[in-house]
């Protein structure tokens, strides 16, 4: 427990430092719960409190949900509980707080209170019940506590929750100043959801199929990565199931595009259904006309009885002429399937196989089709042939001929080079994390036109950051003194090494965050900034995330001439998670 004797305020300059410190951490945070794991932690510390805890309002049950506890618990509380919350109707005085926001426009003051009266201490009085201060006070008492200081939290204009902070028994009350500083932290807190919340949204678009809502081949590609490595280590049965719609081009060039897409948002929904019946599965549209359905931990047969019913669905659509179905799964004599691609051969071939026969049924890979077939002819069609289909990529190439710093182009743009496999072509579908992430650093470099790019790499376990790929696209106008050395080492890609102990920042963003910086803004980091304006560069914006090969950072680099980075981390981050999923490897040592 804290020593009330030993209590000192935080000085001014350490409350400055944690306003930042809590942007940064909130930046770094991929869900609420981590924002406001980050929020509790430095509210407790910039407010010499002894513990914080950040609270939801849940509106259907009209109570306040704690999410999380931090610092010196009581007795019955837990960091991350699982159900403590408290009706609101005994916390009237944030109803009363947010009809002022409402009314004035002004933001929502916090407020102190005691364990031995029932009076809020802001110099801002508020009408509060009797019922209310006692219950804030029989609490405090309850848990030992001397003191509290409750700070509204508001998320696009209305109520989220509340920030909590409390003082021991004996520790000095928290101030008028005080106060006014927790509802400067309450806002950025209120910031960092409301960036956490565009990441999810990005998040949810790259792994998203725009027309159909269903997932995309991101997410498939990086859940059956997934799925085969449960299958490889304790036999868990994975089966693909692939469609392909018939009689789509007739019906765009007869009735138009359209309709055509009305068609194809019908499937999808036939296909949700399907999906519904294979718990666990995963309905995802490909592209085009193509559709799939994973699933896992289902035996064969059960989902070639789905796969039967779909193809009975398909033929009912209006305009519809079926779909030609394939499947490919581990409980059938496949062979060995240890990789993602050979699953998709055995199914693609399997469809191509029903395309072709006009089947009305689904073509199942590993079983023959009548007498005299052995091997079975879709098996070996699929290892005869790469490509069975024959089909053209009907991706279309990023061509980098514009400029922009807008987040939803740049995500669209590197995600539609990640399909393709790099902006030239010089990267064709690369399975490796250092081959996808070059091809994002690439992508995000020309539309930004930014100086350069850097993707580093951090080995399992350890401290130490080296390089692990680099581009430069023109030279800074560094300082003449360091001039020679950083031309140097940018042009003979240099393989240096970063101890993270000492860039906490970048630290934190190899575990999953991201942040941007700008020469000479108040706040930076010391050690970040030298590494950046020793070189010229005025302004970067980095973005990282582990995945089983190790961790990795991804840096963008400005000059004069590269547009605004700060914007863009967000959706920079959501890239990097993207080129993280699927199959990885560390880089070549």
């Amino acid at each position: 427990m804290t020593d009330p004797a030993s209590f000192e305020a935080p000085a001014p300059d350490l409350r400055l430092q944690a306003v930042v410190e809590l942007a940064q951490a909130m930046a770094g945070a991929m869900t609420p719960l981590e924002a406001v794991r980050a929020a509790a932690a430095r509210a407790t510390s910039a407010l010499g409190a002894t513990m914080a805890a950040v609270s939801v309002w849940d509106r259907e049950s009209g109570r306040l949900r704690v999410l999380v506890n931090h610092g010196q618990l009581a007795p019955g509380e837990e960091e991350l509980p699982e159900d403590e919350s408290y009706p609101v109707a005994d916390f009237p005085e944030i109803v009363t707080y947010l009809e002022e926001h409402w009314t004035t426009g002004r933001l929502p003051r916090a407020w102190v209170q005691t364990a031995d009266d029932i009076g809020p201490h802001t110099g801002h009085p508020i009408p509060a019940s009797g019922a209310f201060c006692r219950s804030r006070a029989a609490g405090l008492r309850r848990r030992g506590r001397g003191c509290c200081l409750v700070a509204p939290i508001v998320l696009h204009g209305q109520a989220w929750g509340e920030l909590y902070l409390a003082r021991g028994t004996g520790m000095p009350v928290f101030t008028e100043a005080d106060a006014e500083y927790a509802t400067l932290l309450a806002a950025q807190i209120s910031a960092g959801l409301a960036q956490t919340e565009r990441v999810a949204d990005l998040r949810r678009l790259a792994f998203t199929d725009a027309l159909t809502g269903l997932a995309n081949r991101r997410a498939v590609d990086a859940r059956l990565d997934e799925a085969l490595k449960a299958h490889n280590r304790g036999g868990t049965v994975v089966s693909l199931v692939m469609c392909d719609m018939n009689g789509l081009k007739r019906v765009n060039d007869q009735q138009g595009h359209e309709m055509g897409d009305r068609m194809l948002e019908r499937f999808a929904h036939q296909l949700s259904l399907s999906a519904a019946k294979l718990p666990g599965s995963l309905a995802a549209r490909l592209g085009g006309d193509e559709f799939c359905l994973l699933a896992e931990g289902q035996s064969a047969d059960q989902v070639v009885a789905v796969a039967e019913e779909l193809c009975a669905r398909a033929l009912e659509l209006t305009d519809g002429e079926g779909v030609a179905c394939g499947i490919a799964s581990t409980g059938d004599s496949i062979g060995p399937v240890t990789t993602p691609d050979r699953l998709f051969r055995l199914a693609d071939a399997a469809q191509y196989r029903a395309k072709a026969a006009r089947a009305a049924h689904p073509v199942v890979a590993g079983r023959s089709h009548g007498p005299g077939f052995a091997p079975d002819p879709v098996v070996q069609l699929a290892d005869s042939r790469r490509s069975p289909a024959g089909r053209p990529n009907d991706r279309r190439r990023f061509r980098g001929a514009a400029h922009s710093a807008d987040p939803g182009q740049l995500l669209a743009a590197v995600l539609a080079a990640l399909d393709q496999g790099g902006t030239q072509g010089e990267l064709t579908h690369p399975a490796d994390t250092l081959g996808r992430l070059s091809v994002v650093a690439e992508t995000a470099s020309r539309l930004l036109n930014a100086v350069g790019w850097w993707v580093s790499y951090v080995p399992p376990g350890s401290p130490l950051m080296r390089t692990a790929r680099h581009a430069v696209y023109r030279m800074t106008g560094g300082p003449a003194s360091a001039r020679a050395q950083t031309q140097r080492a940018q042009i003979e890609a240099p393989d240096a090494v970063f101890d993270l102990r000492h860039y906490p920042l970048t630290g934190r963003a190899v575990t999953g965050g991201a942040f941007a910086l700008r020469a000479g803004a108040a706040g930076n980091d010391p050690a970040e900034e030298a590494v950046m304006v020793v070189s010229g560069y005025r302004a970067m914006v980095a973005a990282g995330g582990a995945n089983p090969a190790g961790g990795w950072l991804l840096e963008l680099f400005a000059d004069e001439a590269t547009l605004p980075l700060g914007q863009v981390a967000p959706a920079l981050r959501t890239l990097v998670a993207v080129a993280l999923s699927g199959p990885c490897s560390p880089p070549p040592s």
